[in-house]
């Protein structure tokens, strides 16, 4: 299968007062051609810097992006984006939001043409009756629908996702994650998509990359995701593969958590105050399984 995406020794670095602050190094990844891949990590990792890199938004230090066999410099239109919080124009309607991405990339098309790639965007995502309403009017579900619609109208070589579904409740969560998997079904893009969420990773993804922690973050280990497509919400919970690949993550994002957390060693200190030490050590050791829950 040939590589669509390549990301080599890319490494990002920040200048700080007490010097460089290397937040990914050498991160290497490549996606194939419609592949759906998600990274995973904990918060402050570097996930969404990656993916910032790719979108263009942050500049490389170090390394290079090729996608489709061209070397990413700077932002376009090739790559769509879809945020946590979808960031509409408050004054335009849906439509007017979707339409304006639209016009930019399809500007040889008919008003015909672009009305109609606008119009079929916002039904799939929906919002077929409230396409004319404007963010204030939607709810927060809706206004990520709206976001959706963008980045699939504009037809992109790629889909960059950074935790799309992070402020929504659970059905909503669960609606949106469906009606992504049912654009991304029908239209293939190669997707990039950071989340804090196991279970979302393995309904939706090809391959499940783990980060490590940072500084100098890096791909840790690299899970096939090799469920059946199309796919439903209970098929895949029902896969006997589930478990052991849910268990697998959960495992590496709690052995990150237990390495990083450290308890102060005390010395020179009472007895007392040493046993309160142990005590603490021995809290921490307790509530580390407990992250993996909520990472």
């Amino acid at each position: 299968m040939s590589h669509h995406v390549d990301l080599s020794n890319l490494s990002k670095v920040y200048s700080t007062p007490k010097g460089p602050a290397v937040i990914v190094k050498d991160f290497n990844l490549r996606l194939a051609k419609g592949e759906f891949v998600t990274l995973i990590g904990h918060s402050g990792c570097g996930k969404s810097t990656v993916l910032s890199m790719l979108a263009g938004l942050n500049d490389i230090t170090r390394g290079a992006i090729i996608l489709a066999g061209k070397e990413l410099v700077g932002a376009g239109p090739d790559r769509g984006v879809v945020f946590q919080s979808p960031s509409l124009l408050p004054w335009y309607t849906a439509y007017q939001n979707v339409m304006l991405g639209v016009e930019q990339v399809f500007f040889t098309a008919s008003a015909a043409e672009r009305r109609e790639i606008v119009e079929y965007y916002l039904t799939i995502v929906g919002l077929a009756d409230s396409m004319h309403k404007r963010p204030a009017e939607l709810s927060q579900g809706m206004r990520q629908r709206v976001g959706i619609a963008r980045a699939f109208a504009l037809k992109p070589k790629m889909l960059l996702l950074d935790e799309p579904f992070g402020m929504l409740d659970s059905l909503t969560r669960y609606e949106l994650q469906a009606v992504l998997l049912k654009l991304w079904r029908e239209n293939r893009i190669t997707t990039l998509m950071v989340t804090h969420d196991v279970d979302e990773a393995l309904y939706l993804s090809d391959r499940v990359v783990c980060m490590t922690d940072g500084p100098e973050a890096e791909v840790g280990e690299v899970l096939e995701v090799k469920f059946p497509r199309p796919r439903e919400r209970q098929a895949v919970l029902d896969h006997p593969d589930y478990y052991q690949l849910r268990a697998q993550l959960i495992t590496f994002l709690e052995d990150r958590a237990h390495k990083h957390r450290r308890v102060p060693t005390l010395t020179n200190v009472p007895v007392e105050l040493a046993a309160v030490q142990s005590l603490a050590v021995e809290a921490t050791n307790r509530s580390a399984p407990a992250l993996a829950g909520r990472v």
